[in-house]
């Protein structure tokens, strides 16, 4: 189901804990479900880019940590993937703000058989 600003449902809750939970200075949710073999309009696989001072001096253990106790619901219920990448301020300034690519998909349906 979407909402009125085209983001899915389980997008915008993903979203609306983020924003509230670690006041991003940058935040963005990519819906990569088409990118993967499951049904159009689909909400399972996302890629979350996020830069907040909550992860300040925190391993990159502790970051994923961090989100993953955050969005357990969702990843309980209906998301399968979720590729975290997240900075403190300072590290997304020395990335130059740059968002990393996403690798195909070569799972599931998208895979080729062997033959």
């Amino acid at each position: 189901m979407l909402e009125s600003n085209g983001k899915s449902d389980t997008a915008s809750l993903i979203e609306s804990k983020i924003r509230a939970a670690l006041t991003p200075e940058y935040l963005d949710l990519a819906n990569e479900s088409h990118m993967h073999g499951v049904a159009p309009g689909s909400s399972t696989h996302f890629k979350l880019t996020l830069v907040s001072e909550a992860f300040a001096g925190l391993t990159r253990v502790k970051c994923h940590q961090k989100v993953y106790s955050l969005l357990a619901d969702e990843l309980a219920s209906g998301v399968h993937a979720l590729a975290l990448h997240l900075y403190s301020p300072q590290q997304w300034q020395a990335r130059a703000s740059s968002v990393p690519s996403s690798p195909e998909c070569l799972g599931g349906s998208k895979k080729e058989s062997p033959e």
